[in-house]
C-alpha cells in the first residue's frame, strides 16, 4: 500500500511572493526528497497573467505564432531538464487539429494578429501594381501594331482616278461630300413616257434554292446586253427633241449620283451642256459598267491587275456573275411579256436579254423635268397583277476577306451575311436600291452566288435567292429618298449654271468629294480604254493569263467541255 502523502511545512514570506530564499535552501537541506534546482519564473505586479496551464499548445508545429505570453511556461531551452527534452520532441498529441478560433475574443488575440493582414494587404497592392503595369505594356504594344495596321491598310488601298486628268482641263468646283448628308428634296410621283423591250416571267424555283441543294450557274453566250449611253439612245434623243424634258439620264448614272456618299472608288460622268438641255453621260468602257467588290471594307484587296482577287478583276467577274444570274433564273420556254416598242438597241432577229426600259419623267422645278431610262429585268404574276422585278447577285470570292462563310452561315445566319455584305459592300446595294425604286419595281431579288473553290473564278454555284420590297430595304439599309433626291437637285442646278460645253465630274479617288472640270468637245471620243470589252465578249469569262484572248478562248472551251461531260 502507498503511504500517506505528507505535505512540508509552507514558510511565509514577508517580503514578496514566493518561498523565501532562506526557507527554499533549508527545506532542500533537511528534505532530501525534494529536487534540488527546481526553476522558478519570477514575475511581477505587473505582468498580465494570461493562463496558469495551457495544455493544447503543441510547439512541434512550426506555422504556428507563438504568444509571448506563454513564454512562461516553456522550458525546453532550460538547462535544468537536460532529460525532458527529448521526452518534449517525441511527445505527439492525438488529436493534432488546431482548436477552432473564437469569433470574439479577448483582446489580446486581436493584438497579435493585427500585423498580419496589414502584410498581406500590401502584398495585393504589390501584385495589383505589377499587373497594372503588364496591362500598360500590353496596351501600348497592342496599339502599336493597330496603328502600324492601319498604316499599312491606307497604303494598300491608294487608288488611281477613273480617268486621266489633263492638264488643259479647268476645274471649276469641288463638292465635298458631307454637304451632300444635308440636302433635301421631295418629287411627286414619276410618270412613264415609254415602255420599250420585252420580259420574261420568273422562275420561282428558285426561292427553295439553299447551300445544300446549290445550282451550277450557267453561261448565256447567244444573248446580248447592252450598256448604252444617254446620248447614244435613240428613244432619248427622240423625247429630247420633242421638249420632253431639260434633263437627261439613265438609272445607272443618277444611281452613282444618288449614293455619292458612299462611293470609296473613283468614277466620272460626262456632262454635256447643249443648249437649256442637260446630258448626262458615261465614257465608253466606264468603271460604271462593272460592279464594285468590296469597295466599303477595311481589308484591301491585292493590287496586282492580273490577281484573280483584286479590285478590278472582282469588278470584272461581279458583272459577268449578275448578268448569267438574271437571265439563269427566268422560265425560259419562250413566254414573253411585250411593251409598246421593241429592243431600241438590239437588232432584228437577234437574241437579247430579258429586259424592259421603262423611261419615266420627273418634274424637279416648275419648268425643269428629268427624264431616266430605268431597267427592270423580269415579271411576276402575284394575285392577277404582273409585278415587275430587278435582278442581281452577290459574289463570294474568298470566305477570309469577309470572315464569314456563305455555306455556313446562310441557311441558319442569313441576316449576318447581309450585315456583312452591307458593310463590305455598301454602295453597290445603295445604288441597286436606288435603280429598283427609280424603276417602280415591286420587288428586288438578289442571290447569293459563290465560287466553286476561292482560286477557281469561272466557276460559280448559286447558294441561295432572296426577294425584298426596295421602299422597306431601303429603309434598313437607311436610304432616304428625299436625300437621293437632294443630292441630284443640287449638282442639276450647279450644272445649269455652267456655260455650254462638255464637263466631267470626277469622284476623287483618295478624298470623299468629287470636283467638276471643263473638258474640250472632242474628250473621251477617241480615247483608247483598257478596261472594257468589245461588246461580243462581255459575256465570256476574263481571261487570267497574259495571253489575253487566247487564254480566255482555251478556258472557255474546257469549261465547256465539263459542263457537257456533266450534263
Amino acid at each position: 500500500m502507498v503511504g500517506a502523502f505528507e505535505v512540508g511545512p509552507v514558510p511565509f514570506n514577508p517580503d514578496g511572493w514566493g518561498p523565501p530564499e532562506s526557507a527554499a535552501a533549508a527545506a532542500a537541506t533537511t528534505n532530501s526528497n525534494l529536487p534540488l534546482n527546481v526553476p522558478f519564473a519570477p514575475f511581477s505586479r505587473s505582468d498580465k497573467l494570461g493562463r496558469i496551464a495551457d495544455w493544447t499548445r503543441n510547439f512541434n508545429n512550426p506555422s504556428r505564432t507563438k504568444n509571448p505570453a506563454d513564454s512562461v511556461f516553456d522550458f525546453s531551452n532550460d538547462d535544468s531538464f537536460p532529460a525532458s527534452a527529448d521526452d518534449d520532441s517525441s511527445f505527439r498529441l492525438v488529436d493534432g487539429k488546431p482548436p477552432p478560433r473564437p469569433k470574439f475574443g479577448p483582446k489580446w488575440r486581436f493584438q497579435q494578429q493585427r500585423q498580419l493582414p496589414q502584410r498581406r494587404d500590401e502584398e495585393v497592392e504589390a501584385r495589383k501594381r505589377e499587373a497594372e503595369k503588364e496591362r500598360a505594356r500590353r496596351d501600348r504594344l497592342y496599339h502599336l501594331n493597330r496603328s502600324n495596321a492601319n498604316a499599312n491598310r491606307r497604303e494598300a488601298a491608294v487608288f488611281k482616278s477613273s480617268v486621266d486628268i489633263q492638264p488643259e482641263w479647268n476645274m471649276h468646283d469641288q463638292i465635298p461630300f458631307s454637304t451632300f448628308s444635308k440636302l433635301s428634296f421631295s418629287v411627286p410621283d414619276p410618270e412613264d413616257l415609254l415602255l420599250c423591250g420585252a420580259l420574261e416571267y420568273y422562275d420561282r424555283t428558285y426561292d427553295r434554292i439553299t447551300p445544300k441543294n446549290e445550282r451550277r450557274l450557267e453561261r448565256f453566250k447567244n444573248r446580248n446586253f447592252f450598256k448604252v449611253t444617254t446620248t447614244d439612245d435613240p428613244v432619248i434623243r427622240r423625247l429630247a427633241n420633242e421638249d420632253k424634258a431639260t434633263v437627261f439620264a439613265t438609272d445607272t448614272i443618277l444611281s452613282t449620283l444618288m449614293c455619292a456618299p458612299r462611293s470609296v472608288y473613283s468614277w466620272d460622268i460626262v456632262v454635256q451642256r447643249v443648249g437649256n438641255k442637260l446630258f448626262f453621260d458615261k465614257r465608253d468602257g466606264s468603271q460604271l459598267d462593272l460592279l464594285s467588290v468590296h469597295e466599303t471594307s477595311q481589308e484591301p484587296l491585292p493590287e496586282a491587275k492580273d490577281d484573280i482577287n483584286s479590285a478590278h478583276s472582282l469588278s470584272v467577274e461581279a458583272a459577268y456573275i449578275n448578268q448569267n444570274f438574271s437571265q439563269q433564273v427566268l422560265v425560259r420556254d419562250g413566254n414573253k411579256v411585250s411593251f409598246d416598242e421593241p429592243n431600241p438597241f438590239a437588232n432584228e432577229g437577234e437574241e437579247v436579254a430579258s429586259v424592259a426600259y421603262r423611261y419615266r419623267r420627273w418634274k424637279l422645278d416648275n419648268d425643269m423635268y428629268l427624264v431616266a431610262r430605268c431597267e427592270v429585268h423580269s415579271v411576276l404574276e402575284l394575285n392577277k397583277n404582273k409585278n415587275f422585278l430587278t435582278l442581281n447577285a452577290l459574289n463570294e470570292f474568298d470566305p477570309k476577306y469577309s470572315g464569314v462563310d456563305w455555306r455556313q452561315k446562310l441557311e441558319t445566319q442569313r441576316g449576318a451575311v447581309l450585315a456583312t455584305e452591307l458593310k463590305n459592300n455598301a454602295n453597290k446595294l445603295a445604288k441597286w436600291t436606288a435603280q429598283a425604286l427609280l424603276a417602280g419595281a415591286d420587288m428586288m431579288k438578289l442571290g447569293y452566288v459563290s465560287r466553286i473553290h476561292p482560286r477557281d473564278h469561272f466557276n460559280h454555284v448559286i447558294l441561295a435567292v432572296v426577294g425584298y420590297k426596295p421602299r422597306d430595304f431601303a429603309a434598313q439599309i437607311n436610304l432616304n429618298t428625299s436625300n437621293m433626291w437632294g443630292i441630284v437637285k443640287s449638282i442639276v442646278d450647279l450644272c445649269m449654271k455652267l456655260n455650254e460645253g462638255k464637263y466631267v465630274l470626277v469622284k476623287d479617288p483618295s478624298k470623299p468629294q468629287v470636283r467638276i472640270y471643263e473638258v474640250p468637245p472632242d474628250a473621251f471620243e477617241n480615247d483608247y480604254v483598257e478596261e472594257p470589252l468589245p461588246e461580243e465578249e462581255q459575256v465570256q469569262p476574263p481571261a487570267e493569263g497574259a495571253d489575253g484572248v487566247d487564254t480566255t478562248v482555251a478556258a472557255n472551251e474546257v469549261e465547256d467541255k465539263q459542263i457537257d461531260d456533266q450534263a
